[in-house]
């Protein structure tokens, strides 16, 4: 009973996270509330052990109906990796709480300037030059690649915002490019999780067929529909991150 209700619960991650991020709102809460004694890092580690399977299974999807700016993006990835890594050793050094607080106010920005900018992010149409680019994703990726190892929350929405509104891609090819360094700072934490023995692979493994099966079903809601979908997806899962981040950093 238990792997069925934590498998559901990473279909509907797989699905959301697929789309525009933010499946860590769905899967881990499911995985704290199904095993409340467990170690916390081993249900990090086991919900990264199946998310990285969606991920990457939405990545390929992508990758065949969106045009993915692999000269970019393939750099980007690698400094993702890099910052992802770093995050997760700083983690070792510096309490992360102080985040909790400040993590809703940035949240609710990024919210408030997309709804404002009502054509944000609706038309594909990057603005620089190759080099300047690669160097601007490289940037993004290693920061928030950084601030995925060290804290987590709402990484997928800060990869889409940014690659929207710095490099000026639609929210599609931004959602495309999301995945695909999401694969990379995922599997920076699954290194880190699996040298230090937390990792349910038994449970992962189910967890992950379950996921992949809703990133199936979220990129082909994504690429029928387009940008304007994945903008609504993105507003609505974003007030969620909010009002979740917002719960944890000063009420509970």
């Amino acid at each position: 009973m238990e792997l069925a209700l934590v498998s559901l619960a990473s279909l509907l991650a797989g699905l959301v996270d697929s789309i525009v991020g933010g499946g860590g709102l769905i899967l881990v809460p499911a995985l704290f509330a199904t095993w409340p004694t467990a170690a916390p890092a081993t249900l990090f580690g086991t919900n990264k052990s199946a998310a990285v399977w969606g991920t990457t299974i939405a990545t390929w999807q992508y990758s065949r109906r969106v045009h993915i700016r692999w000269p970019v993006m393939l750099p980007a990835s690698l400094a993702a990796l890099a910052g992802s890594f770093a995050g997760a050793w700083g983690v070792t050094l510096i309490d992360p709480g102080f985040l909790r607080k400040l993590l809703p106010a940035v949240l609710l920005a990024v919210l408030l300037y997309t709804l404002a900018r009502k054509d944000l992010g609706r038309t594909h149409a990057p603005r620089h030059t190759r080099g300047r680019e690669t160097l601007l994703a490289c940037a993004i990726a290693l920061v928030i690649g950084g601030y995925d190892g060290f804290f987590g929350p709402g990484t997928g929405s800060f990869f889409i915002f940014l690659f929207v509104r710095v490099l000026g891609y639609d929210f599609l090819n931004a959602s495309a490019s999301a995945k695909l360094l999401n694969v990379w700072t995922n599997l920076a934490a699954i290194a880190l999780f699996a040298a230090k023995g937390h990792v349910w692979w038994h449970i992962g493994l189910a967890m992950a067929a379950a996921n992949v099966a809703g990133s199936l079903i979220g990129t082909r809601l994504a690429l029928k529909h387009g940008a304007g979908f994945v903008r609504g997806v993105f507003i609505v899962v974003v007030g969620a991150l909010i009002v979740k981040t917002g719960y944890d950093g000063f009420l509970r």
